[in-house]
């Protein structure tokens, strides 16, 4: 019978919730804001995942969280980033770059494989997944994966929305802010989604955040066009 169930878990037809306790709650500075609208933190979920649009702060949005993980001196691995990482950013962030590695494999379904490999073996604290669609059985694979290596999963989309919602622990969108970043949560285990909020960086991140006031002031207006 045991047999049974491990041959159809390892084919992603079966799915064995599990208990097992996240990684440890520490916190940092950069974190307490969201604290205050998402009980917990990111640390409470082992699957996150986010819509974004490429840029607009998502991996600062995610630096405090991977800055407290990293304590354990396991790795980071980052699947299939759609551009190079500032390495210079992530160190000034407190990240061990040592311990962090960059995977770019050559088609999606080996970012899977990959994915699901590093977050099992133990050998993670988290990983970051840059990925198109996912069905059900793919996501239920890796939940289990993350719940087996005691890692968590950053699973990041594009603006465009699944056709299916996926059994992840956290759902949520971020959209750019002159102040940070708006926040609407979808879908989070365990309690009702927090209405949309507002993730100020401007303590951290002055420089990239601009009051409306002066935004306002350093807008140049187009030119009317001339009749012909």
């Amino acid at each position: 019978m045991n047999h049974l169930l491990d041959h159809l878990k390892n084919k992603g037809w079966v799915w064995q919730g599990d208990f097992s306790r996240p990684l440890a709650d520490k916190r940092t500075a950069g974190e307490n804001e969201l604290l205050s609208h998402l009980p917990g933190g990111l640390a409470a979920y082992d699957l996150v995942e986010i819509h974004s649009p490429i840029g607009i702060g998502e991996l600062r949005f995610l630096l405090p969280r991977l800055e407290v993980n990293s304590s354990d001196r396991r790795l980071q691995v980052w699947i299939a980033p759609p551009h190079k990482p500032n390495a210079e950013c992530l160190h000034q962030a407190g990240l061990e770059l040592s311990q962090l590695w960059v995977i770019r494999p050559a088609a999606a379904r080996d970012a899977l494989w990959t994915a699901e490999q590093c977050l099992k073996s133990g050998a993670c604290h988290s990983v970051l997944l840059w990925h198109g669609e996912l069905n059900v059985a793919q996501v239920k694979r890796l939940q289990q994966a993350c719940q087996q290596g005691r890692a968590q999963l950053f699973l990041l989309h594009g603006e465009k929305p699944q056709s299916q919602s996926l059994p992840v622990s956290l759902s949520l969108r971020l959209q750019p802010h002159d102040r940070g970043l708006q926040v609407t949560i979808n879908k989070c285990r365990g309690s009702w989604p927090p209405a949309p909020f507002t993730l100020e960086m401007h303590k951290r991140w002055p420089r990239l955040c601009l009051p409306r006031c002066q935004e306002t002031r350093n807008v140049i207006p187009f030119p009317r066009a001339q009749a012909s």
